[in-house]
């Protein structure tokens, strides 16, 4: 019997319980909204320039190496978006940008504070 105030630490059903949520930790609801895109934005980021063929034959230029910080990095996209005139979306922790930008890129990343690699 489960008292008031009291959590259950493991589950013979589901295992390990996370303390703060009550959930499996498996499936742990609050270590996902925290630790996902939070990272803080370091003061000097070295973005990695590449340019990807798509099996369509189209060309796309990848921004890597940005910090986990999905608000920060949503909108740099959004503003090289703009700047280059191209389409574009955040994957995995990158920028892909359709065409090749990397010149383009080269000029504006060390506006925005980011030494460029590649």
């Amino acid at each position: 019997m489960i008292r008031r105030g009291e959590r259950i630490v493991y589950s013979t059903a589901s295992g390990r319980m996370c303390p703060r949520c009550g959930w499996p930790a498996g499936d742990c609801r609050c270590a996902a909204t925290l630790a996902a895109g939070a990272e803080p934005v370091p003061e000097q980021i070295a973005a990695l320039l590449r340019l990807e063929n798509r099996a369509s034959g189209k060309h796309v230029t990848v921004v890597d190496g940005l910090p986990d910080n999905t608000a920060w990095v949503e909108t740099l996209c959004r503003e090289l978006k703009k700047a280059c005139g191209s389409g574009g979306a955040v994957r995995e922790g990158a920028i892909e940008l359709q065409g090749d930008q990397r010149e383009r890129l080269r000029e504006l990343l060390p506006r925005k504070g980011l030494k460029v690699k590649g």
